[in-house]
Order: structure tokens, then sequence, then C-alpha cells
């Protein structure tokens, strides 16, 4: 199951997704989401859908990849598809002892588990389409404007990027320190929620403490390096918008502004 994690993924390609600017492509995703929240009827989801099909599709990307990225949110999904199914009140569908189920509350629980898959899938495929130093750039050159301000842009961004490149080597070191432990007795697999929850607590201290070497070592390659933060660097490749770039921008915010409207119409 932590395999299946893809946020964080970068996965090698050519296509006109691929070589997009990272700078409308963060911008994009950012609409992507903000349009997710306005959407309060099921047919703007079937377009939303039909749009992440066209975009993997483009992309060259495995529509298995994107899927599998899916898989270790299932219990969030199901625990807030209960609160919600369970919680919210309205006009009653189903009653059961002190179970109350209304009309409101299953449409709410739906859209939501919805929401968070197409979330967690359109957002997956910025970092899959994108490398890290393009999303290191593309960040920096967004937040280029508050510098004004004193804010450190160049800093930021590389934080963001490092949190994002290691997500993937984490799951990796978890999934080595589970098979170290399984090797000698442990059980993650058997029992319940709970219990399986317990068993986990013994990883944490190795992972921590690899995480610690890992942000060690990669503090000293960087001033082995001579890295000294974003002041005077060049970049070997610099950001420059083409007609590709302006077309899919376009094309991408008039789509999120018909399915926004969607919803005053």
């Amino acid at each position: 199951m932590l395999k299946d994690i893809s946020v964080g993924q970068y996965y090698p390609g050519n296509s006109i997704v691929h070589r997009l600017d990272p700078r409308l492509k963060i911008i994009a995703v950012l609409m992507y989401i903000m349009t997710l929240f306005f959407i309060k009827s099921y047919i703007p989801y079937l377009f939303i859908f039909i749009y992440l099909t066209l975009v993997v599709k483009i992309s060259g990307i495995p529509y298995s990849i994107v899927l599998r990225g899916m898989r270790p949110l299932r219990w969030i999904i199901l625990i807030t598809f209960i609160i919600n199914l369970l919680f919210i009140p309205g006009e009653v569908l189903f009653k059961f002892g002190f179970i109350s189920i209304s009309e409101e509350g299953l449409d709410t629980a739906i859209k939501m588990a919805i929401r968070l898959l197409l979330i967690v899938s359109g957002t997956s495929l910025l970092t899959l389409t994108t490398s890290p130093i393009e999303i290191t750039d593309g960040i920096e050159a967004l937040l280029k404007p508050l510098k004004v301000i004193k804010v450190p842009a160049h800093e930021i961004a590389m934080m963001m990027t490092i949190a994002l490149r290691f997500i993937p080597t984490l799951v990796e070191e978890t999934d080595k320190i589970m098979k170290a432990q399984i090797a000698r007795g442990a059980d993650f697999e058997s029992g319940n929620i709970l219990n399986r929850a317990k068993n986990l607590v013994p990883l944490l201290v190795p992972l921590f403490i690899n995480s610690l070497r890992r942000a060690d070592e990669l503090s000293t390659a960087m001033e082995s390096r001579c890295y000294r933060g974003g002041d005077g660097r060049t970049k070997f490749k610099e950001l420059a918008l083409e007609k590709k770039d302006y077309v899919a921008f376009v094309l991408n915010m008039v789509f999120f502004a018909v399915v926004i409207l969607w919803r005053y119409i």
C-alpha cells in the first residue's frame, strides 16, 4: 500500500503536458482545486472526470499509476463518507435506533468522497508530469513579486520541493523497516484497525532517525556544492512561455470558468 502513494513521484515523459511551463501548471492546479469547491451538482463532476481522463491520456501516464495513488486514501475517504452520512441533518431517509441517515447527508457524503478522489488524482498529476527542479523554479517565479516585502521566495520554494521530493523516499524507508520487522516476527496485518495502528508505533523511531540522517546528508551535500540560497544564483534552463503554454492555459481557464458558472446557471 505504501508504494501506491503517487504524490511527490515524477513519471518521466516527453508529452505536451510534461513540456508545459511549470508556473502555468501550478496555477492551473490551484484553479482546479478551487473549481471543485464551487461544484454543487453531479454533472460538473462528470465534466471534471472527462477532463482528467483526457489529461492523463495526453500525458502518457498509465491510468493504473493514477488509480493506484488513490488506494492509500480509502480509509480517509470512508471515514469522511460515514461522518457526513450520519451527522448532517435533513429529511430522514433511514432510521434505525439512534442511527439516522438524511437525504442531505447522503448527498454530501457522496460529493465529498468524489471531491477527495478528484483532488488527489488532479494534484498528483502535477508531480507526475513535473520534475522537482521545475516545481522549484515555478514556485520561486510565482513568489518572486513577494520579494518586495522581504519574503524568501527561493527558500520557500526549495523547502516545498524538498518536502514533495522526500515523500517517495520516506515511503520507501517505511517499507524497508516494515519488511525488516516482519522478518523478525512483527505482525502488521492481523487484528482490527486499532491493533494495526498500535503495531505501527515501533516504525516511528527508526523512521524518525533515518529522516534526520537523510536531512543531515542533504545539508552536507548542499554545503559541499557551495549552496548559499537564491541570491545571485543563475539557472541552467530559464523559464520561458511559449505558444503552447498560452493555448493550454487559456483552454484550462475557460473550462474551469464554465464549470464554476454551471453552479449559477
